[in-house]
């Protein structure tokens, strides 16, 4: 130490000591935020690393429906929308699974064909584009294309209105790459009743939507619980021979009386019986408050088309919309309130039975904050890793999870056709 003179002792001494307190105070805080900003930038950089590492299996992306009316060349950035490939490139998604969504509005009104339309276009995305993505019909598949740096391309058909009542349509879909089968959307079809429908049809499954579900497990599809009401779920669990999915559902826990999430009984139920449940993002999944928010801007929406003689579809009506939706500021979720949604399941199952189930590309400007589009996953990562996710968990949640269900539906579907 060097030398000190009197008056400077002197002028030391002067200084009151609850000033060297608050500097010695100063200090530390902003040596610990300096740790803790070296943590956070630690954490940010093993999430892109682990994104572009491990495989990331999203069961639900609507691009097919939202290219039905605007293509747009996804090789390259679009203009729209929340996926392409420099986007998935960019947040290390693998394998989305291409939703074939088929509104309600097409039951007994020409679904199988508006089915075969979105398939075939998810099948020229392959033919197109060969060195970047791959059409994916087995867990084998995601594996090898994942090896070779490809974008999977499975397919999970929304909506089991194309099958039209006639059960050889289950195999015909298998065989031209359906993966998993939503049995019904937004309104009760010929298989079940649906979530969403105040009027339950059939209090449950059909007589023919019993029969689904065997056909479906002899062939290898898996049975998605999305949308349907929960007596529907109740017997498809009591009838299935192989684990199903919620492909984007997420927990009613967060969203009180929603029907369209899973309550803990049923996430309970679906894993005991082996199967996961993919968390949706859509912000009215996460939030019960921005849910409420959404059901007064839809209804509100709703009176208006409906005053004026407008169809959704028409370009006045979506104009409508739009500006209506601006005008209300809507809520958002945030990227914390999907793992929140994770972690719930995992407290009450474990680690074993949740997924991914985005459903970008199908619930329009109300994806959280952080998550906005397929390029955001390393956000997601991040956040699983705060909270003490191991790089064990985060693999079965982006993944491994879904793809040990698909293993056993293709399992089972061996033993049923070998009996």
């Amino acid at each position: 130490m060097g030398y000190v003179s009197g008056k400077q002792r002197k002028d030391l001494n002067m200084i009151p000591h609850w000033a060297v307190r608050l500097v010695l105070a100063l200090s530390v805080v902003a040596f610990l935020r300096q740790d803790v900003s070296w943590s956070e930038e630690t954490l940010r950089d093993k999430a892109k690393r682990l994104a572009q590492e491990i495989l990331i299996i999203d069961t639900h992306v609507d691009l097919p429906y939202r290219l039905n009316n605007k293509m747009e060349d996804i090789s390259v950035r679009t203009s729209r929308g929340d996926f392409d490939y420099p986007r998935a490139k960019a947040g290390g998604l693998n394998a989305p699974f291409m939703s074939i969504y088929v509104p309600a509005s097409y039951e007994s009104k020409g679904a199988k064909e508006f089915a075969d339309r979105l398939i075939d276009m998810v099948e020229k995305f392959g033919k197109d584009w060969p060195d970047k993505f791959a059409v994916a019909y087995s867990v084998a598949d995601i594996r090898s294309q994942f090896t070779a740096g490809k974008i999977s391309l499975p397919m999970g058909m929304e909506n089991g209105s194309p099958l039209e009542g006639r059960l050889e349509n289950v195999r015909y879909f298998y065989d031209r790459g359906i993966r998993y089968i939503t049995l019904c959307h937004s309104k009760n079809n010929h298989i079940c009743d649906s979530s969403y429908d105040e009027e339950k049809e059939w209090n449950g499954l059909s007589p023919f939507g019993k029969e689904v579900v065997a056909e479906m497990n002899r062939v290898g599809i898996m049975i998605d619980v999305s949308h349907i009401s929960d007596s529907s779920f109740y017997q498809v669990m009591w009838l299935s021979k192989a684990p199903v999915i919620a492909s984007h559902s997420s927990c009613r826990h967060f969203t009180p009386g929603w029907e369209r999430n899973m309550d803990d009984e049923m996430i309970k139920l679906l894993a005991a019986k082996g199967g996961v449940i993919q968390i949706n993002f859509g912000s009215s999944f996460l939030s019960d408050e921005a849910r409420r928010q959404g059901d007064k801007v839809s209804e509100r929406v709703r009176k208006y088309l409906e005053e004026h003689s407008l169809k959704p579809r028409d370009p006045a009506a979506r104009e409508y919309a739009r500006k209506y939706r601006e005008q209300q500021r809507p809520k958002f979720a945030d990227v914390t309130d999907v793992v929140a949604h994770i972690s719930h399941v995992v407290r009450l199952v474990g680690i074993d039975h949740v997924g991914l189930g985005s459903d970008f590309d199908g619930v329009g400007d109300s994806l959280p904050t952080g998550l906005k589009d397929v390029s955001y996953y390393p956000n997601l990562l991040y956040e699983l890793l705060k909270k003490g996710y191991t790089e064990a968990d985060i693999r079965k949640i982006c993944g491994e999870n879904t793809l040990r269900v698909w293993s056993a539906v293709e399992q089972t579907a061996q033993e049923m056709q070998q009996q």
